[in-house]
This record gives C-alpha cells, structure tokens and sequence, in this order.
C-alpha cells in the first residue's frame, strides 16, 4: 500500500499525459504559454501504462483520473486507457479536460474503457470564456459536455472557478443549467497554482461566497459528511435532491485528513501533494531498467514522507515552482 506516516492510504492516482494546453486561462498561464516539457522528458505509452500497472497491481490503487494540462491532446490516450482497462484488477479510470476535443473522443474513450469524465466550464457566456480562457472555444466545450452525457461518460462532472470581477456573480445560473442537463456542478476554489505566481488571497471567491450566492435561488442540504470519505468536494442536495452541487474549498475549508490521492506527472515524477515542493524521480528508475519491485519500493518510500497538509495555511506557505498545468488536476 501506499501509506504514509498519519496513516493516509492512497487508492487514487492522478496522471497528467501533457503539460499542454489548448487554452490559455488568466487563472493557470499567461496568454503566450509556458515553456512546454521536450519530448524525451516526457513519459511514453509503454512507461505511463508501465507505472499504472505497479500501482494498481502492486500498490493497491483502484482509481486512476488522466489529467493535463489538456489530456485529450495526447495522441495516444485511447490507447492508454484500453490498455489499463484490460488491468486486473480494473481500476476505475476518469479524465479531467476542457472539453475541447470530446464531441470527437467521447466514443471512442467510452469505448475503449473510460468510466466518466470532469469538464472545465466557469461561464456560461462566451464573452466571459473567451476573456477567461484568451480563446473563442466555448461552443466546443457545451458540444464536448453534450457528446460525453450521450456517450454514457457518466455522471458528467463541470468544474467552476469564480473570478472577481468577471463570473464571480454566475453561481446560481450555472447550478441552474447543470441542473437541467443533468451535470453535477462543482465549483472550485482558486488555489495558488497559477504560472504567474499572482494568486493572492485577499479578493478570492471562497466556498463561503460561492454557498451565499447559490442560497439566493435555492435550498441547499448538506450530505452526510461519512457519505463524503475522501472526496475533496462538500456536496449539497439542491432543492430536495437528486441532483447535488459540490464546492471544493481547498485554501478555505481543507480536507487533508482524508487524502487519498498520488500523483504522476507527465515527466515521470510522483508528487505527494499539488502544493508539494518536493517531487520523486520515478522516470530514472523506468530508464535505467529497474524493476518492478524498485519502481514500487521507490514510489512506497515517497509516499511515506508526505506532509500533514498543504500548509496553505502557513505564513511560511511557498507557492510550488511549477504551475497546474505542469503538475496535473
């Protein structure tokens, strides 16, 4: 297992295939982008799918979530993901993305094994998006969320970030649409993980704010909080149910008691933490013929000295040197 010294046991592995991206959000990068991993740093297939079967079959993950930067330009996702479909045990296998691309993938990734996906939207204004985002893609994104639910990638889940200043005022017109698609809606705290390192806490959009403007249109009933686990979204039942909107507080509300997640970057590293400042090389070890049992021994070692916390809270608190897109949802 992968365990660490508070007793934490992670069954959740995140993997970012690419630190590209498609879209250039005020909250991630600055609008010429960043300083994209060579290729020979990054992982291939074979290593990616490598890794994923040490997890799975020697480390006791049972849910692996592809992430980005944008996952879906990835040439060889669909293969990735049949492949660790054919895994025993199978894990549970999600991706994380913007959204462009999925009216063309969403089959072929069902198909090949993916059990649902997380879609990016923060407005529904193409105006808004295309100031969020520097590009006019917000058509393909409610094309891409139409073609996952029709693919049975289900529950589709959209992720929102509020900006102040630009749709931080459109919490409850965004619950009112998931609601009628039949998305779940989650909105998301901005963390301090953007590129530009220009976060800053004072005029954030907390949890706090994003629960008051939903209550002015409806009722709102907290879940059990047992029913959570270690979900990293405090979910509500909208009106009576059965829909649910879940709000992800990460700088407001931390849930790092009950994390379960490790996370593999596109260049091979492991990361015990997005905020971690630390990471572990497991691409050398891939490279310099390891085995199995080495590649594990050093994953289980890394995992064994992650922190209490993101330390968010720590005046000492150092924003990570890379940014999400570098690290993966």
């Amino acid at each position: 297992m992968l365990i660490d010294t508070y007793g934490r046991v992670a069954t959740d592995l995140r993997v970012s295939l690419t630190d590209r991206c498609n879209l250039r959000c005020t909250y991630c990068m600055p609008e010429e982008g960043l300083q994209w991993l060579a290729k020979p740093d990054l992982l291939t297939d074979d290593e990616i799918v490598r890794l994923i079967r040490i997890a799975v079959t020697d480390l006791g993950i049972e849910e692996v979530r592809f992430t980005g930067g944008e996952p879906l330009l990835r040439p060889g996702l669909v293969g990735i993901v049949e492949r660790v479909a054919a895994l025993e045990p199978r894990p549970q296998m999600s991706l994380t993305t913007n959204g462009i691309g999925l009216e063309r993938t969403a089959t072929a990734l069902r198909d090949a094994g993916l059990d649902r996906v997380n879609v990016s939207l923060d407005t529904l204004r193409p105006d808004v998006f295309q100031t969020l985002t520097r590009r006019k893609r917000h058509e393909d994104v409610l094309r891409g969320l139409e073609a996952a639910r029709a693919a049975g990638l289900t529950p589709v889940k959209v992720n929102s970030v509020l900006m102040p200043g630009l749709n931080d005022d459109e919490a409850p017109d965004l619950l009112a649409w998931a609601v009628e698609n039949d998305y779940e809606l989650r909105f998301i705290e901005q963390m301090p993980l953007d590129a530009q390192h220009g976060w800053k806490r004072e005029g954030m959009i907390t949890a706090g704010d994003i629960l008051a403007s939903l209550r002015t249109r409806f009722t709102l009933t907290p879940e059990d909080e047992e029913a959570r686990g270690s979900a990293p979204a405090e979910r509500w039942l909208v009106d009576g149910g059965p829909q649910r909107v879940g709000v992800i507080a990460s700088v407001t509300r931390p849930f790092c008691r009950a994390c379960d997640r490790t996370r593999l970057t596109a260049d091979g590293q492991v990361r015990t933490c997005l905020f971690a400042t630390e990471e572990t090389d497991l691409r050398a070890a891939l490279r310099s013929d390891a085995g199995d049992e080495e590649i594990a021994r050093i994953w289980k070692l890394a995992m064994w000295g992650k922190k209490a916390g993101s330390g968010l809270d720590d005046p000492s608190f150092l924003q990570p040197e890379r940014p999400m897109s570098a690290i993966g949802g």
